[in-house]
């Protein structure tokens, strides 16, 4: 697990590169600050991915997966999102999370990439099928 310094700057990294308000020297030290700017991270898209991802390389899987739920309830059709809390969701070993995830995909398009990520995480699983196939 990183150290709470090293949390601290990556969190001030994202802060910054998602065009967040600024930093605090003093919030680096303030743990209630830190959570305060993931939250704030995982609002949109983009800054909520980026920071899953980076997440997930760092190991830390369960911070990842709660970095994706809170960009899904502010945007539940982000499927790139839910894409990647499905193949995280299989790398903690829960597939029938996964599966639940996926079936809210039916009848929307699945990107390659994504797909990719699921069926590394996840083995052999049905791809759902966009509305624009079934025609």
């Amino acid at each position: 697990m990183a150290s709470p310094g090293r949390a601290s700057m990556f969190v001030l990294i994202v802060a910054c590169a998602s065009g967040l308000a600024t930093f605090p020297a003093r919030a680096q030290d303030d743990p209630a600050a830190v959570l305060d700017l993931l939250a704030q991270a995982s609002t949109e898209i983009a800054p909520g991915l980026a920071l899953a991802r980076e997440q997930s390389a760092a190991g830390d899987l369960i911070g990842a997966v709660a970095t994706l739920e809170r960009v899904l309830l502010a945007h539940p059709d982000a499927d790139e999102a839910r894409l990647m809390h499905a193949s995280l969701l299989c790398r903690l070993d829960d597939p029938a999370g996964a599966r639940a995830e996926l079936e809210q995909l039916a009848g929307r398009p699945v990107s390659d990439q994504g797909w990719a990520e699921v069926t590394t995480a996840c083995g052999a699983v049905e791809r759902p099928v966009s509305r624009e196939a079934e025609g």
